[in-house]
């Protein structure tokens, strides 16, 4: 009989951990936009598909140089962020024929080396309900 409620009561703390998990949100800011042209594509990704398919995108309005968007229902995880200024609005990142990007961009946890985010330098981990992230270009 122990055994039995023993089961049960795993059972719905793993129930209750599962929806809590997927209540989470991720809320990430712009703050320093160059200008309110065009809008901020935002990306997120975990380490499966980092810099590949993003789990969710979302386009942001830019108003006074601060773009924010929300990523709803994100299960508890380990995930990365990744965003640019969009400035022409052609929904995807122009670079100059050398390869050097000729818009802004960013990273979650803003560590920003030459050549690409990695994910190991941007990955945060959801464990609760809200998590707001700061990013700057």
């Amino acid at each position: 009989m122990k055994i039995l409620i023993s089961i049960l009561v795993l059972a719905l703390l793993s129930i209750t951990d599962s929806l809590t998990a997927q209540d989470s949100s991720v809320t990430a800011t712009i703050l320093n936009v160059t200008s309110d042209e065009g809008s901020v594509i935002f990306a997120l990704f975990n380490k499966h598909n980092f810099m590949r398919e993003s789990i969710q995108g979302k386009t942001g309005v830019i108003i006074d140089g601060k773009s924010t968007v929300i990523f709803e229902n994100v299960n508890a995880g380990e995930y990365a962020v990744i965003c640019y200024h969009d400035k022409n609005d052609n929904n995807k990142m122009d670079f100059q024929p050398n390869g050097m990007p000729l818009e802004d961009y960013g990273a979650s946890n803003n560590i920003m080396n030459f050549g690409p985010p990695k994910y190991e330098d941007a990955k945060f981990t959801v464990t609760d309900k809200k998590v707001s992230l700061k990013i700057k270009f």
